[in-house]
């Protein structure tokens, strides 16, 4: 394997755990770097299975022309059972070993530094590149497909506000968001949502969110929208509680998947390039075991094991700023 001062002859990547937009255009900046340094570039298919059945193609510039603008992940992604086990992280570092691998770059989230970081356990030097609409790594201010899937919800709920205006409904929305609500906070500001719920915050049906309709109505509001963060669940039972409680013609929509597709931004396309740009370079001086991350307006890297210990907090002044203007 790698080890400081070695020449870097070839390196891997892989993408795992959800897709997120930006992915390829983060894979495009890897394999690009790469070759630009005279580096051999391997594409692992479907995340940590295809390190462990040595499924991969070889990648050059001219495989990843034009991929900055499409969704999802030319590699593919699916989870790994046989990886959480001792047996298969090592067949997969075994496998590293034979093809010559002295780096692997792994994009994705969580989970997947949890594999990068076993991997090194034995050996592999690795580098993570943070992509998740979520936007719930700890160590990293910004991860690629935040922005995109933000949009997406964004623009579909701005429709809906027009047809729930016409017909004085209220509109619940459920998006993306199992365990944190960065995704669903920031879209409810932006579309200026009557309610928010979040998984961060319990919330009271009565002060939180019938109190707000019947204010808004005293207030001359005719419609609302309601955004429930995918990890609050209840989303169809809330909906049916406030038509009861409030007389109020209530819809309920869930955006779902179509949040991880579409086109990505500009932001994710360029914050997606940096990343991968940084992540070879990194390789290319000798580092490992890092994650790339964004912190204060820079590009710049952690150590794995620091990373997975730090935890994202919801922006308390965003849910502040969300309730006070609510009205």
């Amino acid at each position: 394997m790698a080890n400081e001062g070695k020449k870097i002859r070839r390196i891997a990547l892989l993408t795992s755990g959800g897709d997120a937009p930006g992915m390829n255009a983060a894979i495009r900046a890897v394999v690009r770097t790469a070759v630009f340094n005279g580096v051999k570039v391997l594409g692992f298919r479907r995340g940590y299975n295809g390190l462990i059945n040595n499924d991969f193609l070889e990648m050059d510039s001219r495989s990843v022309n034009r991929m900055s603008a499409r969704g999802g992940t030319m590699l593919y992604t699916a989870r790994c059972e046989e990886f959480r086990t001792e047996a298969g992280v090592k067949r997969a570092a075994d496998n590293c070993r034979y093809l010559g691998i002295d780096g692997l770059v792994c994009i994705g989230g969580d989970g997947t530094f949890r594999g990068a970081l076993e991997l090194s356990h034995y050996g592999v030097p690795v580098v993570g590149i943070p992509a998740t609409i979520d936007n719930d790594i700890g160590c990293s201010h910004y991860t690629i497909g935040f922005d995109t899937a933000a949009n997406t919800a964004i623009d579909a709920i701005d429709k809906l506000s027009d047809t729930m205006q016409s017909h004085e409904r209220i509109s619940v929305v459920e998006v993306m968001g199992r365990h944190a609500g960065h995704l669903a906070m920031y879209v409810g500001l932006s579309c200026g949502a009557a309610v928010t719920l979040v998984p961060e915050e319990p919330f009271d049906m009565e002060r939180d969110i019938l109190d707000v309709v019947r204010e808004g109505r005293i207030n001359g509001r005719n419609h609302f929208i309601v955004i429930v963060a995918e990890g609050v669940g209840g989303a169809p039972e809330i909906a049916h509680a406030i038509q009861e409680q409030t007389g109020m013609e209530t819809r309920i929509t869930i955006i779902g998947h179509v949040q991880r597709g579409g086109s990505p931004t500009a932001r994710d396309r360029v914050m997606a390039t940096r990343m991968g740009h940084f992540a070879v370079e990194s390789l290319l001086k000798g580092e490992k075991q890092i994650v790339v991350c964004y912190r204060d307006s820079h590009i710049c890297s952690l150590g794995i094991e620091e990373a997975l210990t730090m935890h994202k907090e919801l922006d308390r002044y965003m849910y502040r700023v969300a309730k006070e203007i609510s009205i």
